[in-house]
């Protein structure tokens, strides 16, 4: 093994500095300083770090009077712990895991060596709870969420780095703690985990054709079955037969395989309506490998927003078309919405709801009086009166629409009056954010049955707003909800302060467990995914890599 394994070894002892041997006189605090810098240079450049883990690994061995961490049975119980993390969907071997386990076997007393593998084991600990508590990832990076002022989450390393100390007697119980202590987070790993533990199924991809309805007859049905019976979605093969002969009803799309489809539909937020057509077709031939990353993928993005949902408040679910108020940490109510299409994506932020708007009228933003109204106004020349819309200029005087060249209009502004056919219905909520979104009401409640529920230009349409707004206002004394409900009543245009302001996140993930613990897949309709997945499986250096192999080994 000594042989094998020698450039684990020649990567960190070609890099360590001559080490001050300890003697029995106590050492001074600016030789200390020096010993514990002389310990993490054996760390670069084969893993380079920032300035923020190199504080963090000093003030670590400071606190322990600098004295090294990782004896035999602390790094055996360490190795253990950092191969778990792969039910958090986070690879071991970014913590060093194989080369720990290599350096350990080797029976050595050189205090450099003993050192520089000290190290080792102590960056390899440090980030591992880092990344469990904060995310591997910066979001920043990958899907940058917008907050209002006050409401960043703050990254306490002190507390972090005080846990990390404490936890070095038992291992397992400071992994657990680093963990988000979060239903969502914790239900998506264990079946994560219960997932990767068992061979994957295997299926071939069903061929495109046309629509597969109710009671046709296809030859890609026998395909359709092996796919649903292979995730439990039929529980058998419908008609048994001997290899090579054909099936009575093979290919007929029954009622059973219908009712297989519809809970395969329900499970990946797809309309249960039965019918295979393009979106059906794509989710049921994605790989069980790639719905395994989709899941660890979205591990990380729970790792993120575990530090931005509030115990009290709004969250919107973006790509699965919903809002939820949580109290004290529990959902008591939730909702359908309608979110931005693709190509006007709802933003992901966090802020907090301050107003209401009773009664809104709206102003037409200027993307979608270009894009939009216009061409509609030009079509219908009574698109306006039709719509209850005016026309006013940059003053904010109201214009004639027939004075109005549509073809070159200028600068002009749209507003359409408030009643139960204005866009916004008959209110807004509000909150500070740079993308002029907010909660609203909508004329368009029928769209609330379509799948996926991709209509808006980015604000967030609210099923039974009026619900939501009882929500809003629980804490409210009964004469603030008196007063707003008088307000709401008289059917003029008003602002309506909250006592309070209530904390919102709109956020988008795209897996989670059912109520029932069922993996529930989304569509990731603003294609968020493979951004994240190709960061989390980006190259990292390590030591393997950096380490030059001895002469005579490949």
């Amino acid at each position: 093994m000594f042989k094998k394994y020698t450039f684990l070894l020649v990567g960190l002892m070609a890099l360590v500095q001559p080490i001050r041997a300890e003697t029995a006189d106590e050492p001074t605090e600016g030789i200390r300083q020096q010993l514990i810098d002389t310990r993490l240079s054996c760390l670069a450049p084969a893993i380079p770090l920032d300035a923020a883990s190199l504080d963090a690994l000093r003030a670590f061995y400071q606190q322990r009077d600098f004295q090294p961490a990782w004896d035999d049975e602390h790094l055996e119980a360490l190795t253990e712990q950092l191969a778990r993390l792969a039910d958090d969907g986070l690879d071991p071997e970014r913590y060093f895991v194989t080369a720990l386990r290599q350096l350990r076997a080797i029976e050595t007393h050189s205090p450099r060596f003993i050192a520089c593998r000290d190290a080792l084991a102590t960056q390899a600990y440090w980030q591992a709870l880092h990344h469990l508590r904060f995310g591997q990832l910066d979001p920043a990076t990958v899907e940058p969420i917008w907050h209002a002022e006050g409401t960043a989450p703050v990254v306490d390393q002190t507390a972090l780095l005080a846990d990390a100390e404490a936890g070095l007697d038992d291992l397992p119980a400071a992994f657990e703690r680093a963990r988000p202590d979060f239903k969502p987070y914790r239900e998506l790993r264990r079946l994560y985990a219960a997932r990767r533990g068992q061979p994957l199924p295997v299926w071939l991809p069903i061929p495109s054709g046309p629509l597969l309805k109710p009671g046709a007859v296809d030859a890609r049905v026998p395909m359709l079955e092996q796919r649903l019976v292979s995730e439990g979605y039929l529980p058998r093969l419908l008609l048994n037969t001997e290899a090579g002969e054909h099936r009575e009803g093979e290919h007929l799309y029954s009622e059973e395989r219908v009712m297989a489809v519809k809970t395969f539909q329900r499970y990946h937020l797809l309309k249960e309506d039965g019918i295979v057509g393009p979106q059906t077709m794509a989710a049921l031939n994605r790989s069980p490998a790639e719905r395994m990353e989709q899941i660890r993928v979205n591990l990380e993005r729970l790792r993120w927003l575990y530090r931005e949902i509030s115990p009290t408040g709004v969250v919107v679910d973006i790509a699965g078309a919903e809002v939820v108020f949580y109290r004290d940490g529990e959902p008591v109510w939730r909702a359908r919405t309608q979110v931005g299409r693709p190509t006007r994506a709802t933003p992901v932020l966090r802020s907090v709801i301050t107003h209401l708007t009773l009664n809104p009228t709206w102003t037409v933003p200027p993307t979608i009086l270009r894009v939009d109204k216009l061409p509609e106004i030009r079509r219908n020349p009574d698109y306006l009166a039709e719509n209850r819309m005016r026309v006013f200029d940059r003053e904010g005087n109201e214009l004639d629409p027939r004075s109005v060249d549509w073809y070159n209009p200028g600068a002009i502004r749209l507003r359409q009056d408030a009643g139960s056919h204005n866009a916004l219905g008959q209110v807004a909520i509000r909150f500070p954010n740079p993308f002029s979104v907010y909660l609203h009401d909508t004329p368009s409640q029928r769209l609330f049955d379509n799948l996926p529920r991709t209509f808006s230009s980015g604000c967030v349409r609210v099923e039974n707003v009026s619900q939501l707004i009882d929500q809003l206002l629980a804490d409210a004394s009964p004469q603030d909800r008196e007063r707003i409900q008088r307000q709401w009543e008289s059917g003029r245009t008003l602002r309506a302060d909250l006592p309070h302001p209530v904390p919102v996140l709109l956020a988008y993930w795209t897996v989670q467990v059912g109520e029932h613990g069922e993996l529930l897949f989304r569509p990731d309709m603003y294609g968020h995914d493979a951004r994240i997945l190709a960061a989390l499986n980006a190259p990292r250096p390590g030591i393997a890599s950096a380490a030059p192999a001895p002469a005579g080994e490949s």
